[in-house]
């Protein structure tokens, strides 16, 4: 039993707005619960038994909102019956009867946490999101009732300390040494009476991390912006306003536009719509979407999450959330992190100053008669990059559309390097009529694991993109992974191709990372399977993947044109080429703000009082010297999904060390042939395949033959 079940949200999908998930633990062991009467048998909970699909894949024609519930806490009961068997066992404790054992239990658990956690994610509800609620504090006792077992524990130090006569092989060795970590780090060592108020702790947070993301999607939802006279819009493509036309319509909002809003401060409509009001009455609801005062205001809720987190801390013997939450992660301390900041805040942020005053150059040729303000940067962004580099976002979309991507570009990059093939099935029962399912074959033409894409935005689909899993890969359990990705893609009118930006083709290639992450797990045991690894390692498989997307030998196989089947141009391709580098000031800084608002936010000690969110936020980015005037943080504390109730709490800093990863392990591939079999096959070997084997570190430098580098980072974004 692993630490990262001490909430619902662990369980959840940790990935939004592209990241992956620890994957629950699946058992081998699969029986109908004790509790279950003939009545429910008779009905045939589809949770109560492994599902007959092809590698266990989730029967969504048969799952109904009513089965979650009863499935949950009847996984939940059969779980503690199945610890305190092994707790209680008689025998004296060895590997296999305390460690092996519990890496099989908890299956109808881990079930339908899975396929809840997915369809809640991405096709949500009003009956799910009150589930999501009720069950988020049980979820959190549930493991608590398991990491605070004082019989268990004992049995666990037990056999660590007879670990050197054990003879145990390395993914047995490290299978210990994480156990024991996060039994330590979940308040096993506490006294009785502390672990009664981490408990509560635990309870509350919990609690509030579900209210936090009902809350966020309605504020999203609400926050759309509406409009009722077209010439407001202009800029706009004729897909991009019939996209906004039906989604009014979806809403009853006949003859009029509504702007989604996604997760993220900047939209991407902000770089075509060419009325400046309209661009400031679309930024300024995506900033204060969560600031409304009313039912879905977050900002009480996340001002008293980081207080729990920093009582939580110190009780466990840390003096912030952030030094308990990244002692197992490859950076082990925030100072580390912060270190790691301090070599890369200067450069971007000079950067970023330098593009706004050519930004501020443009709008003064134009005569515009007024200041930069962050409305306007990607407005006039996209005017500068057409006059530098003369590329125009509306003549390079007709060259992305999605299923040429997927098929052509992601799935054929994974051919070229590792040997996959894939094949659509259309056979597989989905949660929702957009979603698209292909098995997935290894090198050597037996069945990898199974992969379903869900694109398209929905109002009922979290904002961002994520991986995910319904199966774990186990050789213990004997099962193979069936993984998911899900983007927020504008969906065409019907009949129309479904055109994507180049970061839209970026997102793909990145999530699919995770996916290979995914796929290509070799581990016995569950826990250490695949993608369940440190949040700041998690995203270097992912990130390292996106490199692809604009190789030359890759690009040309996907990049056609949607109508003619023409290929890019090969200006077209030099002119993205060079753009890469472009605003990357603007791109860094705004993650730097992000990733350090989370950082100061976890940061905070027990003493602290309850913060004023939007003081605090204010106090921060100046510390830190992140206040550029218009580049305002990836994310505003009040939506910052991520770090209120997607696990990456301490972590979002993640994204940009593992950039330091990725950059570094293609600049290995640069040196070494670039896209081979030979090299993608010792990437899978030695860092694709190996989950949470060994340490991170060491992992990296067996791959790489050193230290990880920031060399190639700062190189990539041209800092």
């Amino acid at each position: 039993m692993s630490f990262r079940f001490a909430s619902y949200a662990a369980l959840g999908s940790l990935a939004l707005a592209s990241c992956a998930t620890p994957p629950a633990r699946p058992t081998s062991s699969d029986s109908m619960p004790a509790s279950t009467t003939p009545a429910q048998a008779a009905r045939a909970n589809p949770f109560f038994t492994a599902s007959t699909l092809p590698l266990e894949a989730p029967p969504f024609d048969k799952i109904t909102d009513a089965d979650y519930q009863p499935a949950l806490e009847a996984g939940m009961k059969q779980q503690l019956a199945e610890i305190d068997a092994i707790a209680n066992n008689p025998e004296a404790p060895t590997f296999e009867n305390t460690i092996v054992a519990m890496e099989k239990t908890g299956l109808l658990l881990n079930r339908v946490s899975m396929v809840l956690n997915g369809v809640s994610s991405a096709n949500t509800n009003p009956t799910l999101q009150k589930l999501q609620e009720e069950i988020a504090p049980k979820l959190a006792a549930h493991a608590d009732a398991i990491h605070l077992n004082a019989k268990l524990f004992a049995r666990i130090e037990a056999v660590n300390a007879q670990r050197e006569k054990l003879k145990l092989d390395a993914e047995a060795k490290r299978l210990l040494d994480v156990d024991v970590q996060q039994f330590v780090l979940a308040g096993a060592r506490l006294s009785a009476a502390d672990q009664t108020r981490l408990k509560k702790l635990n309870e509350e947070e919990a609690s509030l991390n579900a209210k936090y993301t009902n809350q966020l999607l309605a504020a999203a939802n609400a926050g759309a912006l509406v409009i009722g006279d077209k010439a407001e819009l202009a800029g706009l493509t004729a897909a991009e306003l019939d996209a906004a036309a039906s989604l009014a319509k979806a809403r009853g909002l006949e003859g009029k536009w509504v702007l989604a809003l996604q997760n993220t401060t900047q939209q991407p409509l902000l770089a075509s719509l060419s009325v400046r009001a309209t661009r400031e009455k679309l930024y300024r609801a995506s900033i204060t979407r969560t600031q409304q005062n009313d039912a879905n205001d977050t900002r009480a809720a996340i001002a008293q999450i980081a207080k729990l987190r920093a009582e939580k801390a110190a009780l466990l013997g840390y003096p912030s959330y952030a030094a308990w939450r990244v002692v197992d992660q490859m950076a082990k301390t925030p100072d580390a992190i912060e270190k790691f900041f301090a070599q890369l805040v200067p450069a971007a942020t000079a950067k970023a100053r330098g593009e706004a005053a050519d930004i501020q150059a443009v709008i003064d040729h134009q005569k515009g008669g007024f200041k930069l303000e962050p409305w306007d940067w990607d407005y006039y962004a996209e005017q500068v990059r057409k006059a530098k580099f003369d590329l125009d976002e509306s003549e390079i979309k007709p060259y992305f559309e999605y299923d040429r991507v997927l098929q052509d570009g992601v799935f054929y990059a994974a051919n070229q390097l590792y040997g996959l093939t894939f094949k659509e099935r259309r056979d597989l029962p989905v949660y929702q009529p957009d979603v698209r399912v292909f098995d997935v074959f290894d090198k050597d033409g037996s069945q990898l694991g199974l992969f379903y894409a869900d694109p398209f935005k929905r109002d009922n689909k979290n904002g961002g993109a994520w991986m995910d899993i319904y199966t774990v890969q186990s050789k213990l359990t004997g099962t193979k992974p069936v993984i998911y990705n899900v983007t927020n893609f504008t969906k065409p009118a019907p009949g129309q191709p479904a055109l994507l930006s180049f970061d839209d083709v970026s997102t793909m290639f990145h999530e699919f990372g995770h996916g290979l992450h995914g796929l290509f797990a070799n581990q016995m045991y569950p826990t250490l399977s695949g993608t369940a690894v440190a949040r700041d390692y998690v995203e270097f498989p992912s990130q390292f993947n996106e490199h692809w997307a604009l190789q030359p030998q890759v690009f040309a196989h996907y990049a056609v044109h949607s109508k003619t089947g023409a290929p890019m141009p090969a200006a077209l391709v030099e002119k993205i080429k060079k753009a890469g580098r472009f605003n990357q000031g603007y791109s860094i800084t705004e993650v730097l703000a992000a990733a350090d608002l989370d950082l100061q936010w976890h940061a905070l000690g027990p003493a602290a009082p309850v913060q004023d969110v939007d003081q605090f936020e204010a106090a921060a980015l100046k510390k830190t010297h992140l206040d550029l005037a218009q580049v305002p943080p990836r994310y505003r504390s009040s939506y910052f999904l991520h770090i209120w109730s997607n696990g990456y709490a301490a972590g979002y800093y993640a994204y940009l060390w593992t950039e330091m990863l990725d950059d570094d392990a293609y600049a290995w591939f640069e040196e070494n042939g670039g896209l081979t079999r030979a090299n993608g096959d010792r990437f899978r070997e030695l860092i694709l395949s190996r989950g949470n084997s060994a340490d991170y570190n060491e992992m990296y430098r067996a791959f790489r033959g050193r230290e990880p580098s920031i060399t190639a980072m700062i190189k990539h974004r041209g800092l």
